[in-house]
This record gives C-alpha cells, sequence and structure tokens, in this order.
C-alpha cells in the first residue's frame, strides 16, 4: 500500500469513494467546501495496485492551542478491514506533528480511535458543537496545554450535523 498527498486528479475518485464509504454525498460534500475554503492542512490517499483504496483529511480548527481536525476518514467499502484506515490514521498523526499542532480532534467510534489514542475523556473538558462521548482528542506532544475551552470545527462542517 502506498500513502501519499492527493493531487487534483485524484478528486473524482476520492468522492466517488467517500460516497460509496459513508452511504451518501454529506461526507463528499464536507470535502469540497474545505477545499475550496483553502481549511485543508493534509489529505492522504491510500493506493493499492494503482487504484484508490482510502483518503483521510485534516482541517484547521479554532481552539485555545494548534488543533486539527480529523474527518473525514474514507475507505472503499471492498477494501474495509485491511489496515487501510488504521495506516491514514496514523498517516494523518504524522502529518498533524509535522504541521506543528498540538492535538487533533476526532467525531467517531470510541472502540477504534482510542486504539491510537484519541480519547473521549480528555475533550470532555472542551465545549464543541459536537461535545459527547464520540469527540475525541488526542494530545499530540504529552500533554494539552490547557484542558477547557472551545473547540470549533471549520465552518465547512455547518449545516452537515
Amino acid at each position: 500500500m502506498l500513502l501519499r498527498p492527493e493531487t487534483p486528479s485524484d478528486i473524482r475518485t476520492i468522492a466517488a469513494m467517500t460516497a460509496a464509504a459513508f452511504g451518501d454525498t454529506s461526507e463528499v460534500i464536507l470535502v469540497e467546501r474545505l477545499r475550496a475554503a483553502g481549511n485543508v492542512c493534509a489529505a492522504i490517499v491510500a493506493e493499492e495496485d494503482g487504484e484508490l483504496v482510502g483518503h483521510v483529511l485534516l482541517s484547521v480548527m479554532s481552539a485555545p492551542f494548534m488543533a486539527l481536525a480529523l474527518a473525514p476518514l474514507a475507505v472503499h467499502p471492498l477494501c474495509e478491514r485491511r489496515g487501510i484506515g488504521a495506516a491514514l490514521v496514523r498517516a494523518a498523526i504524522a502529518a498533524a506533528t509535522e504541521f506543528g499542532a498540538t492535538a487533533i480532534f476526532v467525531l467517531g467510534d470510541p472502540d477504534y480511535y482510542t486504539r491510537f489514542g484519541f480519547s473521549a475523556a480528555l475533550a470532555d473538558g472542551f465545549s464543541s458543537r459536537y461535545a459527547g462521548e464520540n469527540f475525541m482528542v488526542l494530545p499530540l506532544s504529552g500533554a494539552l496545554p490547557v484542558t477547557t475551552g472551545e473547540v470549533r470545527h471549520a465552518a465547512a462542517f455547518w449545516g452537515l450535523d
């Protein structure tokens, strides 16, 4: 499996794969909005035998420290349970660290994301429209500098929930 930054020629395939992975186009719209607004910090694809099989995106957030949002993570439905998503999450963590972020926030399945170190308990002190048991944070370099405050995803997320 090859992990690499997305390119303009990947965009159509990413959209089709993301729609298939989520069963609708809401996440496709999110990705398009994030790109159009210039909020993408990293977008990584997974490729096998020349075909795109996964995609992950990191976008800027408003937070008391430099934080990024991990969303969406998409793996082609025919390629699930082969470690593609995990490889993309690890690549996103590395990209966020390289970008200089302090933390990554994600809204997702705790059973999946906690294995990478994401914690709902650490996110409890932050107010967010997505607060709850599926809202998690991953500190990237030790402890978070603060454990309370407001965090807001980019405006591209508004109206999708």
